[in-house]
């Protein structure tokens, strides 16, 4: 990614903040087990901002004075020994940043100043630990400076829309995702296990120099039921094969899952999937500048909500219990920088951004989990399915 993409995403910040400052924060490598690191992945705001991969790097953005510098991590020379980093000259050609400055100075800059950071997210929401480094940002700044503001808001509004070269990044993710899909498809029958076929996906992104942008989903059978399912360790089954897999390449995410026959499969089991993939169309075709977000999500109730009925799976459309018990789960999410990206808490959906369409439908007692996901941009007459060269038949 070229460095003036952030260099134009730090004036968009500059233009908002008004006379404040902005400090943010590279994630800390955590531990993964005994004196090993787990796989480093940066924190997406501080990446949209300055492109740096790499732990241990702070970002000032100061709208009054117009200062922009970086804080480099200080690092032993055994740790430039065991560990790749950068040098100054290097994060420089990465960011478009000529200023750097010590943490004492970081520290002067910000004093009796109102400042922007991330606040940190209430212990709860989520089931992990989350990185630290945030966190303890925050904590100094609330030391030093004279008020302390969240951030998250006004990024997230600014990075909800996305600029060409971020979707023509998406796109290569996506073209490259797709590709793997096609490939795995025609070869599906060969494969006996969702490990195999899982390392299919991973040959073919690794060979393309992107990674997975989050852990695959390879779920055979009753798999398919869990929605978060990583195992990828089972036989497979005649049935369904749930994929949820994406590419992640030059900093943006893909995220399209499709549901596959493999074997034998029962008159069921074809009903749920083509209720599914009508469902998805019916979904998609709802999105356009201007719609209600709050609208969109009643209209995709009434829809999933009728192909339960059809199915046998709700009584009637009073009947919620059951309705979430065979879809659990939000029909879309922001897509990005981030696999789930905020879309700044939009009323109505606008131009420039990326969503996912992903409506399922899960049966336990039945063994049977179909989902069917794309990708879709939000542009200025109605929406593009960035993902739709790839075939939602099963």
């Amino acid at each position: 990614m070229s460095k003036k993409l952030f260099i134009n995403n730090r004036r968009q910040v500059v233009d908002k903040l008004g006379v404040d400052v902005l400090v943010l924060t590279a994630y800390d490598k955590v531990q993964q087990t005994n004196d090993g690191a787990a796989p480093f992945v940066q924190e997406s705001n501080f990446w949209w901002l300055t492109g740096i991969e790499q732990p241990g790097w702070k970002l000032l953005i100061d709208s009054k004075s117009g200062e922009v510098a970086l804080v480099a991590p200080q690092l032993s020379d055994i740790e430039k020994v065991f560990d790749s980093y950068l040098t100054p000259e290097q994060a420089r050609a990465i960011s478009g940043i000529d200023n750097f400055i010590t943490d004492n100075e970081l520290w002067q800059r910000v004093a009796g100043r109102t400042v922007y950071t991330l606040e940190p997210i209430p212990r709860g929401a989520y089931s992990f630990a989350l990185n630290p480094a945030p966190g303890k940002l925050h904590k100094k700044l609330t030391s030093r400076a004279q008020a302390v503001k969240n951030a998250r808001p006004v990024l997230a509004k600014l990075r909800a829309i996305k600029q060409p070269e971020e979707l023509a990044m998406m796109q290569q993710a996506i073209d490259l995702t797709i590709e793997a899909f096609n490939h795995a498809k025609q070869r599906l029958q060969q494969y006996s296990t969702e490990a195999e076929l899982a390392a299919e996906f991973t040959y073919r992104f690794m060979k393309q120099e992107a990674k997975h942008a989050y852990e695959p989903i390879v779920a055979s059978d009753k798999n398919a039921c869990t929605l978060h399912y990583t195992a990828n360790n089972a036989p497979l089954h005649n049935g369904y094969i749930l994929l949820d897999i994406g590419a992640k390449f030059g900093g943006y995410n893909a995220d399209i899952t499709r549901t596959y026959g493999f074997g034998t499969l029962t008159q069921r089991q074809k009903d749920i999937h083509a209720a599914v993939r009508q469902a998805e169309a019916e979904i998609i075709a709802l999105l356009k500048p201007g719609l209600r977000v709050k609208d969109y999500i009643l209209q995709v109730d009434e829809i999933m909500q009728k192909h339960l009925i059809t199915l046998g799976l709700m009584k009637n459309k009073d009947d919620k219990d059951n309705y979430r018990k065979y879809f659990p789960h939000s029909v879309s999410h922001g897509l990005g920088v981030d696999v789930h990206d905020s879309l700044g808490a939009p009323e109505e959906f606008q131009p420039g951004m990326v969503l996912t369409v992903e409506p399922g439908i899960y049966i336990p007692e039945e063994r049977i989990g179909v989902r069917i996901e794309d990708d879709i941009l939000i542009t200025k007459n109605g929406h593009k399915n960035l993902s739709a060269k790839l075939s939602t038949e099963s």
